[in-house]
């Protein structure tokens, strides 16, 4: 009983990453049908960031955290503006080589800069543990951050997308980009909105995987962008819950065989899930099918 609420309590933490980064995955892919490869070295950028601005500058936690996020935002609207909207009329093919270039662009330019090797983090949160009742299962303080950040951010995600005007135009050009247009719906304004608040997430992301896992390189952010991804086509991709349930799912799944003994193969586990659901469910677990429009 130990074991299994010790597994929960990391699952839950592993999970709340990746639904963070799955986020803006599905909320580009949502709108314009981009599957945004670089999204995971934007949260290596973020994680560099936060470090440079904790290790160096000397600021705490959250000022680190909010400078991060804004960052990336502006990141995610250049790299919109430079390689995307260009290609906005053509083939899936090419947005998706384009979006593998920037990555690799991303990952090689970083290296470029500030070497490969990794950096260690700096503490910069509590690390006192704190006992879960009646069992032996501990909670480290930094899970509770984590968490508990990811839950205030998908709230205020929530937030802008059902309540605020911004929101509003999102889900129109989700449902109909002509249609939306023809309303008098900025298209321009409105993705590049949509990529501010996906890379946004994503440099938070970035700055809890540096501090929940204290190291970072430039080729960090590939896997989690992966598993991400993942999550968000588990999930149902272009689905907001869909991804936030990918991300929990695959975190959880995840440490439940790492704690069975199969840690070098949960990544082999995480692939196999998503094959059996696109075999089984294609549009995702939370997903529905969508008529064509003619």
């Amino acid at each position: 009983m130990e074991q299994i609420i010790q597994q929960l309590i990391n699952g839950v933490s592993l999970g709340s990453i990746y639904a963070l980064i799955a986020l803006g995955y599905t909320m580009v892919y949502g709108i314009i049908n981009l599957i945004n490869f670089a999204h995971g070295d934007v949260l290596m950028i973020g994680a560099y960031i936060g470090f440079a601005l904790t290790g160096i500058f000397g600021f705490s936690f959250f000022p680190a955290l909010i400078v991060s996020m804004l960052a990336c935002g502006i990141l995610g609207m250049v790299i919109e503006k430079v390689a995307y909207k260009p290609l906005r009329g053509a083939s899936r093919i090419s947005n998706l080589i384009t979006a593998i270039a920037v990555s690799l662009f991303l990952q090689y330019g970083m290296m470029y800069f500030v070497g490969p090797e990794s950096r260690t983090y700096k503490e910069v949160l509590p690390s006192s543990q704190i006992k879960v009742m009646g069992t032996g299962a501990v909670i480290d303080i930094k899970s509770f951050y984590i968490i508990g950040i990811t839950i205030i951010l998908m709230l205020v995600l929530m937030y802008i997308t059902n309540r605020t005007k911004i929101g509003k135009s999102m889900r129109a050009l989700s449902q109909d980009k002509d249609a939306a247009e023809l309303m008098g719906i900025n298209v321009n304004k409105t993705i590049s909105y949509t990529f501010f608040i996906g890379s946004a997430l994503a440099g938070a992301a970035g700055v809890l995987i540096g501090v929940y896992y204290s190291t970072l390189n430039p080729l960090m952010g590939a896997t989690p962008g992966l598993k991400a991804f993942v999550s968000a086509v588990i999930g149902g991709i272009g689905i907001i819950p869909g991804a936030v349930f990918g991300g929990f799912f695959l975190g959880l799944i995840e440490t439940l065989v790492s704690s069975i003994g199969g840690s070098l193969y949960k990544d082999a586990v995480a692939f196999l899930i998503l094959i059996l659901v696109l075999l089984i469910k294609p549009t995702g677990l939370m997903g529905y099918k969508e008529q064509e429009k003619v």
